[in-house]
Order: structure tokens, then C-alpha cells, then sequence
């Protein structure tokens, strides 16, 4: 089976506000996911668009040989992890300060070719006329 992966590390947007965007496009196929990204509000799609992009060209620089074709690819994983927070001050009221903690994230997706099943061979079943049609008018 082929697979690739993209990493972005140290995203400047939360973990919990990009979850939101991977967890639609989990599981699904790359056309299908691309179009979900591309159509998104969200900042972090935007984001996530790139990293499938690099991913789907590194299954393709990786397979140099045989042409992977791009309906053929699903998401297999999308994780987002947490990357470090850099902590900032806010100036509060009587002279105080509040702690601000600008959160960054690692995204990583696992791009893969779907496996095509194969049928066993089970035959149709033929239908059993058991009832009786009668014409005959009583």
C-alpha cells in the first residue's frame, strides 16, 4: 500500500481551532477533502490545504515510476498535536499582569491509496416462482 505524510510544525493558531478543520476531512477521499478545505471559513483550512497538497506530491515524488492518480487517494490519518506556547503578559487592573498563553500546534496528514476490494465469488440467487399465476376466471 502507498502512503506518504506531511508535517507542518509550530502553526500559529491553537490545536483546538484546527481540530475543528481536520476532523471534517478525516477519512475521506483526497478530491473530496480538498474541496471541503477550499470551501472552509476557517483560517486553519487554509492551513491544512497546504499540507495535504505537500503530501499528495510527496506520494507522487516517492512513486516516481507509476502515476498515482489523486481519486485513487483517501486521508488514512490527520492528527494535530500541540506544539509550544509562548507566554505573554497582560496588563491588568491595581497593578496586576495576566498570564496569556498563545498556543501553536504540529499538523501532521497520512495520505494513502484505497485498496480495491475483491468480490467473492458469490452467485446470484434465482428467484423461485412458487406461487401459481392463474389466468382462468372462475
Amino acid at each position: 500500500m502507498l502512503e506518504a505524510q506531511a508535517i507542518n510544525k509550530y502553526i500559529g493558531s491553537s490545536p483546538r481551532k484546527m481540530r475543528l478543520v481536520i476532523d471534517l476531512i478525516r477519512g475521506k477521499s483526497v478530491p473530496e477533502a480538498l474541496n471541503i478545505l477550499h470551501f472552509s471559513t476557517k483560517h486553519a483550512s487554509k492551513v491544512a490545504e497546504k499540507v495535504l497538497r505537500s503530501a499528495i506530491s510527496n506520494l507522487q515524488n516517492k512513486e516516481e515510476g507509476s502515476r498515482v492518480e489523486v481519486d485513487s487517494l483517501y486521508v488514512k490519518e490527520a492528527y494535530v498535536d500541540g506544539g509550544p506556547g509562548m507566554k505573554r503578559m497582560l496588563p491588568a487592573p491595581m497593578g496586576r499582569a495576566y498570564r496569556i498563553v498563545k498556543r501553536s500546534n504540529h499538523l501532521t496528514i497520512i495520505v494513502a491509496q484505497r485498496e480495491e476490494k475483491k468480490k467473492k465469488g458469490v452467485k446470484p440467487k434465482e428467484k423461485q416462482s412458487s406461487k401459481k399465476i392463474t389466468t382462468e376466471k372462475e
